[in-house]
């Protein structure tokens, strides 16, 4: 059994008021109706859709949690209280510290939503245990961004497979970049995106995936021989090259 361990890169709000359930739902990608259930992901989009922070939301009595990378929590928080207007909402740091692990739940533990494999998050004013769990293995394997690294100013969440980690919902109404979602969901094919890869050799991530004379992607987070990689869709074929590790489209 794995015990939980503390995430000390996370800031954690505390969002109250009569009004902080209607204010996120048009802000946020997700239904929050799924607070209901567990944790609800979702990301905060600009009005051209793209991408400015993803968290996990959870309800706490009178209070929404939002666990989100530290180093994006000022900026969100900002721009939280930037639509706040004069809805009934008010945004604060909040002292809980957040513990995630793998195995059965601990009492008061919630499923991250994304997927299976990445166990439980845990919201409580003690600190967990250091960190054994090799996190970029799972998120490799499974293909899951994370914060600052496969996401950036320039994602759109579609292309970084949002839909499949649960964190957007397309029968909730309006949010903010939701028109640009709608439309690259019902009205376009992806042409490029995150995908799995296979990694002969290794390089810095950030690095540019070239095929042949062209470029095809850009090659982010390694681990085991496999990589997480942005692609054009129409040049991932065959052997591609990002410095000198040689990457081929995981099949």
């Amino acid at each position: 059994m794995m015990t939980g361990e503390s995430c000390t890169d996370r800031a954690i709000f505390s969002i109250t008021g009569a009004d902080r359930q209607s204010f996120l739902q048009g802000l946020v990608s997700n239904d929050l109706a799924g607070l209901e259930n567990g944790l609800v992901y979702a990301a905060l989009l600009n009005p051209q859709g793209k991408y400015l922070a993803d968290f996990f939301l959870a309800a706490q009595g009178e209070a929404i949690l939002l666990d989100v990378k530290a180093t994006f929590g000022a900026a969100l928080a900002q721009r939280l209280n930037m639509y706040r207007l004069r809805a009934d909402v008010q945004i604060a740091p909040s002292d809980l510290h957040v513990t995630r692990g793998l195995g059965p739940k601990p009492d008061g533990a919630l499923a991250d939503p994304r997927h299976p494999d990445l166990g439980w998050r845990r919201y409580a004013d003690t600190q967990g245990d250091t960190a054994t769990i090799d996190w970029d293995a799972i998120r490799v394997a499974h293909c899951i961004p994370e914060t600052g690294i496969e996401l950036t100013p320039e994602t759109y969440i579609l292309e970084a497979g949002f839909e499949a980690l649960h964190g957007v919902d397309f029968r909730k109404g309006c949010y903010v970049g939701q028109e640009v979602t709608a439309r690259m969901k019902h009205k376009t094919e992806l042409r490029k995106g995150l995908v799995c890869v296979e990694v002969a050799g290794s390089a810095p991530t950030g690095t540019e995936i070239k095929a042949g004379e062209k470029t095809a992607g850009t090659l982010f987070t390694q681990s085991g021989g496999k990589g997480i990689a942005f692609l054009r869709f129409d040049r991932a074929s065959g052997e591609m090259h990002a410095a000198d590790a040689v990457v081929t489209l995981n099949q």
